[in-house]
């Protein structure tokens, strides 16, 4: 994990059974993100599935359709929210895994390139590892582009290629957070939801490139990605596993 500009060695692991909802599930990944910074916690790795969510990026605010994408999330079932980091609109729901990585840094800025270019690598090899044709790199057409993004190959048809992994990162003095989301399950919806958003946006991609991990390997659900994930990341560090209750001062009794 030196590579990706770790503190040590150790990784708290923390899974969050249930979502808080989608505003205070973006919210708590940057109070981690500050109690690392303060050191009241160390390298932490946070696993939850989110509640159905289109997290839009700065950019897409200030297009002229940017209400009426919002409001075609919420007509879909999804909650439009505006993240800090870049990028464009991503949606996710349950059917999807978020990691988040929390690091304490003294020089978190340092290396934060190259931390898009580990991760992307770790997150393709842990679905290769579940059994997905997984690469890294960007494929004509996603929604949310992204140099970094993780693609899978369908083995039925290796012209089909869908994103299954964006990546985004928050770095702070005295910290970094590397936020990645996993499609695993039930692709229709999050397909269905960057439709109409993009096409309020005004903003041209190819639906094609919306899949999940188990369109390409029918039967994968994200427990066995999760699994896979995990065992990834026990050869770069040493796991121990906290309860998300008591981790931090956190209370999973507030969902």
């Amino acid at each position: 994990m030196q590579d990706a500009g770790t503190g040590g060695p150790h990784l708290t692991v923390v899974r969050q059974e249930r979502s808080l909802g989608a505003a205070e599930d973006l919210d708590l990944a940057l109070d981690l993100l500050g109690q690392a910074k303060t050191g009241r916690i160390g390298s932490t790795l946070r696993l939850y599935r989110p509640a159905p969510t289109v997290a839009f990026g700065q950019r897409d605010t200030r297009l002229p359709g940017f209400e009426a994408a919002a409001q075609a999330c919420r007509n879909r079932g999804f909650e439009p929210l505006v993240r800090k980091a870049g990028g464009r609109a991503a949606a996710y729901h349950q059917g999807t895994l978020v990691v988040d990585h929390i690091e304490p840094h003294a020089d978190a800025i340092a290396g934060s390139k190259t931390r898009f270019g580990f991760f992307g690598e770790l997150l393709a090899q842990a679905l290769r590892s579940a059994g997905v044709q997984a690469a890294v790199g960007e494929i004509p057409g996603e929604y949310c582009p992204g140099e970094f993004s993780v693609h899978g190959t369908d083995p039925a048809d290796p012209a089909h290629q869908v994103k299954l992994v964006g990546t985004a990162q928050r770095v702070v003095a005295g910290g970094w957070l590397f936020s990645s989301v996993i499609v695993v399950e039930d692709s229709a919806p999050i397909r269905g939801v960057l439709t109409d958003s993009y096409a309020a946006l005004g903003l041209d991609w190819d639906p094609a490139t919306a899949g999940a991990a188990n369109d390409l390997v029918p039967g994968l659900d994200v427990q066995a990605v999760e699994d896979a994930l995990l065992s990834t990341y026990a050869g770069y560090a040493s796991l121990r596993f906290a309860d998300f209750s008591s981790y931090a001062g956190l209370d999973s009794g507030t969902a």
